[in-house]
């Protein structure tokens, strides 16, 4: 009804489920075929469950017949209706000039006790002014509820799978994919490997050739071609330029930009770091607001932090420094 004034310019409007995420492109084509093919004022998807309970059945005028006579609640339904496993899946097309026409006999208002006083909670009933039919999918699997926290947890596994399939086809290795988690967002290039446990979430860009290990964990991040993660590497909001090496266990935080051939070791943390070409922290340093140069070596146990006193900076070190404990007894380490 709210859209109705946007939609008065098109003939057929398609109406999708917003809690449905697994639904692809070829079904809703389909979908809208069938709908133009039948001349109809209603088309909306039925599916086939194992297990309808819970949701709408579709009611026929004729079991060979495309015609809908009702979609029925299940907490309307009869006990012969219940036995009926053909489903309502919540995605409809409409002739637009006949869903105005008769929208107020096609949603019903029902009372509510909940917050807002009225709400349109019904699903859309088959019109008068002409046929409604119904397309059915054969995977039912695409149009279950995310809602739900059976179907939710379902839903998770089979997009996450369709993504490690979707990846493998074009040139990429994952050992164990049931064991990965990547991100619908995520891509990656072609001759990369992912060991099992690994994950890439949120819009991380994955270059080719590189090896991501086992336990490592990438967010929003961008690692170039050829670049060796070891196992237990975490990036977050991170740069990492080509042949670099990380790791194991490396936490590369926001900021932090990992250039060529660079080398970031053992329990490593970095910050809003630039590190130069063919640098090395090789272990147990801390990293934050600093740039340094080329060819610069950190020994163990090195802090390079942002002090502020009335102002803020940053530490700078230049190229060639080898950087290395301080070796007097009683005093911490070079800072």
């Amino acid at each position: 009804m709210v859209a109705q004034s946007a939609l008065s310019a098109y003939d057929h409007v398609i109406v999708l489920s917003g809690d449905a995420p697994q639904i692809n492109p070829q079904t809703i084509a389909q979908l809208l075929n069938f709908h133009l093919d039948q001349k109809a004022a209603m088309t909306l998807l039925s599916a086939d469950l194992d297990h309808p309970t819970g949701y709408g059945r579709v009611i026929r005028r004729n079991p060979r017949s495309s015609e809908v006579q009702a979609i029925v609640e299940e907490k309307s339904s009869s006990p012969a209706q219940k036995k009926i496993r053909e489903v309502n899946a919540g995605f409809y097309v409409f002739d637009v000039p006949q869903l105005f026409a008769h929208i107020n006999e096609t949603f019903h208002c029902e009372p509510s006790r909940r917050v807002l006083p009225h709400r349109y909670g019904q699903p859309p009933a088959p019109g008068p002014a002409a046929a409604s039919s119904s397309g059915k999918t054969q995977n039912s699997a695409e149009v279950l509820g995310a809602t739900r926290a059976s179907n939710s947890r379902s839903s998770t596994n089979q997009m996450r799978m369709r993504k490690c399939h979707e990846l493998m086809t074009e040139g990429v290795t994952i050992f164990y994919p049931a064991s990965c988690v990547i991100d619908n967002d995520v891509e990656i290039a072609p001759d990369t490997v992912l060991e099992p446990f690994v994950q890439i979430l949120g819009r991380s860009r994955i270059g080719a050739g590189c090896r991501i290990r086992s336990y490592s964990v990438i967010r929003d991040s961008e690692v170039a071609d050829g670049v060796l993660l070891r196992p237990g590497c975490i990036l977050e909001g991170a740069r990492v330029e080509r042949n670099a090496v990380l790791g194991p266990y490396s936490h590369l935080r926001p900021g932090s930009d990992i250039g060529r051939r660079r080398h970031v070791g053992n329990f490593v943390e970095t910050k809003k770091i630039k590190l130069g070409k063919g640098s090395k922290a090789n272990h147990l340093t801390y990293l934050g607001d600093a740039e340094i140069g080329a060819g610069v070596q950190h020994r163990r146990r090195n802090h390079h932090l942002q002090l502020r006193w009335r102002s803020q900076a940053h530490t700078v070190i230049e190229d060639e420094v080898f950087h290395r404990q301080r070796q007097h007894p009683g005093r911490p380490p070079c800072a």
